[in-house]
C-alpha cells in the first residue's frame, strides 16, 4: 500500500471515529480538540487527524480555530432550531422527491428497513447503538428516491447536526410514541401521500427539538405547543 494511501485510509477511520464521538457526546460540546491527544488516543497519527479535522469542519461538526486548533460547536437553543427548521425545509422536500420518484424497488427498501426499525422498537432488551443505526438507515430509506444529490448530501449534512440533539433528548425523553411516528411516517410514504408524509416527518423533527429544548432550558417546558402530547 502506497503511503498516500494509507494516509487516506487512517483519514476516514480518524474522521469515522471523531465524528461518532462528537455526534454522541462522547466530545463534549466546547472541547478544544488538540491534535496531539486525538492522535495519542486514537493511535493515528498527527496528519491522518488533522485531515478528518478539517473535513468535518467542512460539514459543520467542528470549528475550526485559525492557528489555534479546533473545538467541538456549542449546543445552544438558537442553533437547536437553526438546525431544526433547516433540516424540515430540506428533508421534507426530499421526502417529497423520493415519493415522486421512488419505484418499486424504494418502495421495498421503506418496506426493509421498518421492518428491521420495527424489530428493535418491539424488542424487550433495546439495543440502544442498534436502533440507531436501524434509525438513521429507515430514515435514508424513506429519502433514497429523491433525485437530487445536493439536496441528499445537504440533508446528510443536517441530519448529522440534529443527531447531536437527539442524543441529549435520548438520554432525557418523556413517554413519547417514537414507534407510532414510525409507523405513521412508513405509512404515508408508500400511501404516495406527499403532504401526509410531509407533516408527518415536520412533527417527528420537530417533537425531537421540543426534547432538547426542555433540557437544554427547562422553563421552556410550558412554553412547548407539544409539551403535554410529548408527556403521553
Amino acid at each position: 500500500m502506497s503511503n498516500d494511501r494509507r494516509v487516506q485510509t487512517l483519514s476516514d477511520q480518524a474522521y469515522s471515529r471523531l465524528k461518532h464521538d462528537i455526534v454522541a457526546g462522547a466530545l463534549s460540546p466546547g472541547t478544544r480538540l488538540a491534535v496531539k491527544q486525538i492522535s495519542d488516543s486514537y493511535a493515528i497519527g498527527a496528519s491522518p487527524i488533522r485531515e478528518a479535522l478539517h473535513r468535518l469542519a467542512g460539514e459543520g461538526l467542528v470549528i475550526a480555530l485559525g492557528q489555534r486548533g479546533f473545538r467541538v460547536p456549542p449546543i445552544n437553543l438558537a442553533d437547536l432550531w437553526d438546525v431544526t427548521n433547516t433540516r424540515v425545509l430540506l428533508e421534507t422536500e426530499a421526502l417529497r422527491q423520493s415519493i415522486r420518484s421512488g419505484d418499486d424497488g424504494w418502495e421495498a427498501g421503506v418496506v426493509a428497513a421498518y421492518h428491521q426499525l420495527e424489530k428493535t422498537e418491539q424488542s424487550a432488551d433495546k439495543d440502544f447503538a442498534e436502533w440507531e443505526k436501524r434509525n438513521q438507515h429507515f430514515h435514508e430509506a424513506l429519502v433514497a428516491g429523491c433525485p437530487s444529490r445536493w439536496l441528499q448530501r445537504l440533508r446528510d449534512i443536517l441530519h448529522d447536526q440534529h443527531r447531536r440533539y437527539r442524543y441529549l433528548s435520548i438520554r432525557s425523553a418523556p413517554a413519547r410514541d417514537v414507534a407510532g411516528e414510525h409507523r405513521a411516517l412508513r405509512d404515508a410514504a408508500l400511501a404516495r401521500d406527499l403532504a401526509a408524509a410531509a407533516e408527518v416527518l415536520r412533527s417527528h423533527i420537530e417533537r425531537t427539538a421540543y426534547t432538547v429544548e426542555r433540557v437544554l432550558d427547562p422553563a421552556s417546558r410550558t412554553a412547548s405547543p407539544l409539551a403535554s402530547a410529548d408527556r403521553g
